[in-house]
């Protein structure tokens, strides 16, 4: 069975600042992903691609279909039915998900914040902490900076931070959206290279990669979305 296996996936917006217009997203969507598999979400700007990461991971409410995770457990459970409690322990154990932005909390440091997952999940501090050290040695983030908080950290250096924070504690299930937008081609190249030993583990990856050469490199499958349709008013 797939790790991700999503069926007749309905998605709208309803627009109150234009008086009520519906934007439908995303419409009878269809995939699946199977584990050590990378799948590309490819379609112009505004297609949903980022909005199917987010109803994935159950940031946003589907309208109609299933969203269906085999969990560590062997069992199923559907996203798109799942209680509030059953999406935190899927998002700590199951799911993981890179964003384009980072979210932090000043005073924390960049180091404890890549180890926060993995601790999440039972590993020692100690343990922890080591494999954030290690990433962050990796993305090329200086040891002077460990311990500021990444508040203070250029765009591409927070995305490093975002990377290493999903990687110190790799799920099943890894969603990237854009995760080298921001990132030199040294960096880029690392970021890529990370992904694709998540693949060589038997990690589920569902991206977005604009980049063919990244798809290529990831050796992935493309997963066509069409253009989204001019709102309608109700």
């Amino acid at each position: 069975m797939p790790i991700l296996q999503i069926k007749n996936l309905h998605k709208k917006f309803t627009l109150h600042a234009q008086n009520g217009a519906v934007l439908n997203v995303l419409n009878g969507i269809n995939l699946q992903v199977k584990a050590g598999e990378i799948a590309a979400l490819c379609g112009p700007s505004g297609a949903g691609k980022s909005s199917l990461l987010k109803a994935i991971y159950g940031t946003y409410r589907i309208d109609d279909g299933d969203i269906k995770i085999k969990t560590t457990k062997q069992k199923t459970i559907n996203i798109a039915k799942a209680e509030p409690r059953q999406i935190m322990n899927l998002r700590r154990d199951v799911i993981g998900y890179v964003s384009q932005f980072l979210r932090v909390i000043p005073r924390i440091g960049a180091l404890d914040i890549v180890a926060e997952p993995a601790i999440m999940q039972g590993m020692s501090p100690d343990q922890a902490h080591s494999i954030a050290l290690d990433l962050l040695d990796q993305l090329r983030i200086p040891q002077k900076l460990h311990n500021l908080s990444p508040l203070t950290f250029s765009g591409g250096e927070q995305q490093r931070v975002n990377i290493a924070r999903a990687m110190a504690a790799p799920r099943p299930l890894m969603l990237f959206d854009e995760p080298t937008a921001s990132l030199d081609p040294q960096n880029r190249q690392t970021v890529l290279e990370l992904i694709a030993q998540l693949r060589d583990q038997g990690t589920a990856i569902l991206g977005i990669f604009h980049d063919p050469a990244d798809r290529n490199f990831l050796q992935a499958r493309d997963i066509h979305l069409s253009a989204v349709k001019e709102p309608e008013h109700v």
